[in-house]
């Protein structure tokens, strides 16, 4: 298949949950702490809630596993945030009601199946609420293989913010989210070992979500000798199919060794970086799982690279 329309209807739902995204985080973004104590705004639902309404109507029968679940605006004391993100959300569908709203969000508390879609709304909230990186990040998955990846990350570079996508066998692009439309896709590649401006590595900027001590041993054994790049969401997965970073590391904490990476954190950016000659595996060298449930039950941390240095980090986490 050559998945052209699915890749469509996906950049375009991502778009638009952009263009929401952004309008919300131009304002103070109210955060909710969910039951794992997690982050989640205002602006994470009406994402899901457009993105699963535009997916939805276009393929019926595919299930969506998504971040987020509309039982928690079904709470009184949430009467108040339910109508702000109808408000956000009816600037794109004027269709919209406290109960499309509800129902559309809930669209992505569907199963993981031979084929579905999963959906990270807003990777990375924390830094969306402090207006830093973050992902809208979206994927195809067809018998365990992700097929089409789209990640809008708005806040990456200085022009508006960059939209990665790739579809299996077809390469990994990228275009301005702002001037989209006025834009020519331009196709992104990884880079070499030999290029010290960019051999380097990315981790996360939240300490507890990886062993920052360790990765940062593994990247000065490899020949790594520059600090890390430290970003919020799969944005750092676009760092490495951009060729600006050869590495990205995410171990399990060493208080968290029984943590499990869920498939939404990965999935996009996992097709976007093999696309543009990456590598992306487990810390055991195994491919991620995305067949088997929401977590990747079957994986130890994450490791993303240009390919070339993939065999050597494997090596060293050995000895």
């Amino acid at each position: 298949m050559s998945y052209e329309k699915e890749e469509s209807i996906a950049i375009q739902a991502c778009l638009q949950a952009a263009k929401l995204t952004e309008r919300v985080r131009s304002k103070i973004p109210k955060a909710i702490e969910k039951i794992d104590n997690s982050p989640v705004t205002l602006a994470d639902f009406g994402s899901q809630a457009l993105i699963c309404y535009h997916i939805h109507s276009a393929f019926p029968d595919d299930p969506i596993v998504a971040e987020e679940n509309p039982k928690e605006l079904l709470k009184p004391e949430r009467a108040g945030d339910l109508k702000q993100i109808v408000d956000y959300v009816k600037e794109d569908n004027k269709d919209v009601d406290e109960k499309k709203l509800i129902e559309w969000i809930g669209y992505g508390n569907g199963r993981v199946s031979e084929r579905f879609w999963t959906l990270d709304p807003i990777d990375g909230t924390k830094g969306f609420i402090r207006q830093d990186q973050y992902a809208i990040a979206l994927a195809l998955i067809v018998d365990g293989d992700v097929k089409v990846g789209v990640m809008a990350c708005p806040a990456y570079g200085s022009d508006g913010g960059l939209l990665f996508y790739a579809v299996r066998g077809k390469g990994s692009y990228t275009q301005s989210i702002t001037s989209y439309d006025t834009t020519i896709p331009t196709r992104i590649h990884i880079v070499a070992n030999n290029d010290q401006n960019t051999f380097r590595f990315t981790e996360s900027v939240e300490s507890c979500h990886g062993d920052q001590t360790k990765q940062n041993e593994i990247a000065k054994r490899i020949g790594i000798q520059t600090p890390p790049i430290r970003m919020d969401s799969q944005v750092k997965y676009g760092l490495v199919a951009n060729g600006e970073a050869v590495l990205y590391f995410r171990f399990p904490n060493p208080h968290r060794q029984d943590y499990r990476e869920n498939i939404w954190d990965h999935a996009a950016g996992t097709i976007i970086v093999e696309e543009a000659g990456g590598k992306v595996t487990d810390m055991d060298g195994k491919p991620l799982n995305f067949r088997d449930n929401e977590k990747m039950l079957h994986n130890r941390g994450v490791i993303v690279s240009n390919g070339i240095i993939h065999d050597q980090v494997l090596e060293v986490l050995k000895s």
